[in-house]
């Protein structure tokens, strides 16, 4: 990438509020970074128009047997990653769902691999290895907008037919064409320039967020804001079902208890046979029925 290709990026100019970082205090410091991270929730506000229609994209696809794969390099992939690993449990999602991809590999996760980013060829091979296909939606992270990496991933899936998302913080990203949805914060030049993993780093990761807890919740692994698909693979997580049963039906603790070991551990059975006076089998009959949806199998 040379200097005249980074001229013109927003994320790689200067900050006239930190030029002056090195010369504060700790607690000056502090407050400059913290000033300047205020920016990213409005930034990504701003785009939220285009996040919906990304997450009723997304939940649709997913409804229908397809997945949400996410690419990227550095900071971005790994953003991608985690985002996909925290789905199945929070969501009790089959790994398979949501899928994080890193150029350079898993190694990339904790180690820099030099010149992955710089490949458009390895950014389509990587997705050709997964089967990408027309079911899928595609995410090719880029807070610069111009990793060529991302711009092969893209150039993949219009070729496959998957639907495509350009995430970048970067005004007229060169992703940007080469997607069928464009999602832009813009949040300005860093407070260590070109440092991406801050301002830009959480801007991806609130768009992210927003993305799989809203699909999610459309494809009713939420019960209001309760969180009725988790999979209780902990004691932390067992404390938790055990508290949203209780929660969402206002028995005690010792009754929760008792419903989630007739029910195998399953938040929403539970839930939707306490509620309707049914047994686990009939709750989960009802569920069935009503596409997982426990509101509605309540209702019903």
């Amino acid at each position: 990438m040379s200097n005249i290709a980074l001229d013109h990026l927003t994320t790689e100019a200067r900050n006239p509020a930190t030029m002056g970082l090195d010369g504060v205090s700790p607690l000056e410091m502090v407050r400059l970074i913290n000033a300047e991270d205020h920016h990213v929730a409005e930034a990504v506000g701003s785009e939220s128009e285009a996040i919906a229609q990304a997450v009723e994209v997304v939940a649709d696809r997913l409804r229908r047997g397809g997945r949400l794969v996410y690419t990227g390099a550095g900071t971005s992939g790994r953003l991608g990653v985690l985002d996909a690993a925290e789905c199945p449990p929070t969501f009790n999602t089959d790994p398979r769902q949501v899928v994080g991809i890193i150029a350079g590999g898993r190694t990339a996760l904790t180690n820099a691999v030099e010149g992955a980013e710089d490949s458009p060829e390895l950014g389509a091979e990587d997705l050709k290895a997964i089967n990408l296909g027309p079911d899928d939606v595609l995410v090719g992270i880029a807070t610069s907008g111009r990793t060529p990496y991302v711009v092969g991933g893209l150039k993949y899936a219009r070729q496959v037919g998957a639907f495509s998302v350009a995430l970048s913080c970067n005004a007229a990203a060169e992703i940007i064409p080469l997607a069928d949805l464009s999602i832009t914060p813009i949040v300005g030049p860093e407070v260590l320039s070109g440092s991406t993993r801050l301002k830009a780093g959480t801007a991806t990761k609130l768009v992210l967020n927003t993305i799989t807890t809203a699909a999610m919740v459309l494809l009713g692994k939420t019960y209001g804001n309760l969180m009725v698909d988790l999979r209780p693979t902990n004691s932390k997580l067992e404390a938790r079902a055990k508290r949203i049963v209780r929660l969402a039906t206002g028995v005690e603790p010792e009754v929760a208890a008792e419903l989630l070991a007739r029910c195998d551990g399953d938040v929403k059975v539970a839930i939707v046979a306490q509620l309707t006076g049914s047994t686990p089998a009939e709750a989960k009959s009802r569920l069935v029925e009503t596409g997982g949806r426990v509101g509605v199998a309540v209702a019903r």
